[in-house]
Parts: C-alpha cells; structure tokens; sequence
C-alpha cells in the first residue's frame, strides 16, 4: 500500500488550487464542479481547503490512518504533481505528527 493511502495529511493543509479549466464545466474538465469554490479570477481551489481547518472535501478517512480520495481518477494537476517524501510532503506529515518519508529518489 502506497504511503499516501495511510497518510493524507497533504490533502489535510495546503489549499489545493489550481486552473478553473481543470473543472468539469469546461471542456476537457475533470474535477467535479461543485466541489471547486474561485479564489481568484482564474484559479479555483478544492472546497474546505481555502479556509482553517483545511480538509479537502474529497479526502475520505482519517489522516494518519487510511485514506482516499473520492476524485482521484478526476483530481487536478496540483494532486497529481504533488510527490511523497518531498519537503512540502513531510511538511505536511509534521503538521499532523507524522514522521517524514524519504523521498522516492531516495529509496533503493
């Protein structure tokens, strides 16, 4: 089982914004629409991460424990791209008392 699938904490304190094109009423979208809420004129971020306590509202489980995500065939790039064990990764591990991944370069 991959680490983020016990972990989530990413999804649990950093707002998740990303292109308002990425959302699924524009051609091409895939992230469900109303789960996005504008932060900008051309950015939307997941609802529940624009404000404190962040949790996505696509997170499902408890962090720490087990986790998924209820889009993540459709999650945004910003999902996509973000990779375990780097520093924004352990940041957020920390945030949640979680120990520090290394990263996956680093691993044999």
């Amino acid at each position: 089982m991959s680490s983020c699938q016990s972990c989530g904490a990413c999804c649990a304190n950093f707002r998740v914004s990303f292109y308002w094109a990425e959302s699924d009423d524009h051609p091409g979208g895939s992230v469900p629409a109303q789960l996005v809420i504008p932060v900008t004129p051309h950015h939307v971020a997941m609802r529940g991460t624009e404000r404190k306590p962040v949790r996505c509202i696509a997170l499902q489980g408890e962090v720490g424990q087990s986790v998924g995500c209820s889009i993540y065939l459709q999650r945004s790039s910003t999902c996509r791209e973000f990779t375990e064990g780097t520093p924004e990764c352990n940041s957020a591990r920390a945030a949640h008392g979680l120990p520090a991944l290394a990263a996956l370069a680093d691993v044999p």
